[in-house]
């Protein structure tokens, strides 16, 4: 699915964020830094400008492509490989960040992702992520678009569990010393809702999918009430689109020794 759409010019509304989280993180010069699900890489960039030496990962072959592509031509140093979140091919304790921006909250088993993350951390080091919360634009239209999908055999959680502060303590308990959370609001604007929509259809990798799976008058259905979703949540009063939803920034520490 991560392959479809025009990811790249998502990814430039999306790189703001990261660049927040890169500057929460403090990141020296030197600091070995692996950049989970990294999409094509926003955060691996940041990092790698402040002198980090990184490594980017991502499920998709696509993305993987593209973060190449981008780093080779900012005349950055990136390392770039497929691997999953859940079962990372690295060793323990290797990084002294581990981060991931919008990108390892849609792994479908999240405490293998917390461990995961915590598991190739440096004892002492960072985890470090930007998880969309369940409120505002991103969730409602996630539940909408999810509500035309077929159900999966086994239910599996919400990504957008991964914003809920409360369940991110949870899934980081026993894991870190510590934990920050920030929360912060991306926002979208446009000329219009039908321009902002134009531009979502071109550029959203699950947009794209259910266009490719559903028949063409029930897809018609899920753009017509994703319209009456956008006019509802439309914060501006003025003909043109500003769209909010929420997310956290997470700081997180790995215990400097093993709890067990």
């Amino acid at each position: 699915m991560w392959s479809l759409g025009d990811y790249a010019r998502l990814a430039e509304l999306l790189e703001p964020h990261a660049e927040a989280l890169a500057a929460a993180c403090q990141i020296d010069a030197g600091t070995t830094v692996l950049d989970v699900a990294a999409g094509n890489g926003n955060f691996a960039i940041a990092a790698a400008r402040r002198g980090a030496r990184v490594v980017a990962t991502d499920l998709t072959s696509r993305m993987v492509e593209l973060g190449r592509e981008r780093s080779a031509a900012a005349g950055l140093s990136i390392e770039w490989s497929e691997a999953d979140a859940e079962q990372l091919p690295f060793a323990d304790s290797t990084y002294d960040l581990v981060a991931s921006v919008f990108g390892a909250m849609f792994a479908p088993q999240p405490n293998l992702v917390a461990h995961e993350l915590f598991r190739v951390a440096r004892p002492g080091g960072l985890v470090a992520m930007a998880n969309y919360g369940s409120d505002g634009f991103l969730g409602r239209l996630t539940d909408l678009l999810a509500s035309f999908s077929a159900r999966p055999a086994l239910p599996l959680p919400s990504p957008f569990e991964w914003g809920d502060e409360d369940e991110l303590r949870r899934r980081f308990a026993g894991l870190a010393s510590s934990i920050e959370v920030y929360h912060r609001t991306l926002e979208f604007e446009a000329l219009s809702p039908q321009s902002f929509l134009r531009f979502w259809d071109e550029t959203n990798p699950p947009q794209a999918a259910l266009r490719a799976v559903l028949p063409p008058e029930t897809y018609q259905k899920a753009l017509t009430q994703r319209l009456v979703l956008v006019e509802e949540l439309n914060e501006s009063r003025e003909g043109r689109l500003k769209l909010s939803s929420p997310y956290i920034l997470v700081l997180a520490r790995k215990a400097l020794t093993d709890p067990s």
